[in-house]
C-alpha cells in the first residue's frame, strides 16, 4: 500500500489544521492506519490510530481531546483533525499502515509509511 500525506502548514497556537492521508495500491479493510510525528531532534512518536471501520481508535495522551482521527472508506483516506494546537505539536507528521487488527503505539508494527507533511505551530 502507498500512502500520501498532505495538509501541513504554519498555524498560530490555538489554531486548527486537518491532515489527510490517501491510501492506494493493495489496501485492505482490515488495515490499521495511524499518524506519527517527529519533532526536530526527537524520535518519531505515535499520535493517533484507527481501524478502517472506525470502530477502534487510539490516541496519545498528549493529543487526547484535541485531535480526532477519522476514515473515509470510499476515498481510502484517513484524516487527522488537529484543534487547539500548541507549539509542542510542531513536527513532521507521517501516516502509516499496519495489518494488525487494532491500532498500536508501537512504531515497528507499522510497515508502510507516507512521506510526511510538516506542521509548524507558532507561539
Amino acid at each position: 500500500v502507498q500512502l500520501q500525506a498532505s495538509g501541513g502548514g504554519l498555524v498560530q497556537a490555538g489554531g486548527s489544521l486537518r491532515l489527510s492521508c490517501a491510501a492506494s495500491g493493495r489496501t485492505h479493510t482490515n488495515y490499521i492506519m495511524a499518524w506519527f510525528r517527529q519533532a526536530p531532534g526527537k524520535e518519531r512518536e505515535f499520535v493517533a490510530g484507527i481501524s478502517w471501520s472506525g470502530g477502534s481508535t487510539l490516541y496519545a495522551d498528549s493529543v487526547q481531546g484535541r485531535f480526532n482521527i477519522a476514515t473515509d472508506n470510499a476515498k481510502k483516506t484517513v484524516y487527522l483533525q488537529m484543534n487547539s494546537l500548541k507549539p509542542d505539536d510542531t513536527g513532521v507528521y507521517y501516516c502509516a499502515a499496519s495489518t494488525l487488527s487494532r491500532p498500536t503505539m508501537i512504531r515497528s508494527r507499522y510497515r508502510n509509511w507516507g512521506q510526511g507533511t510538516l506542521v509548524t505551530v507558532s507561539s
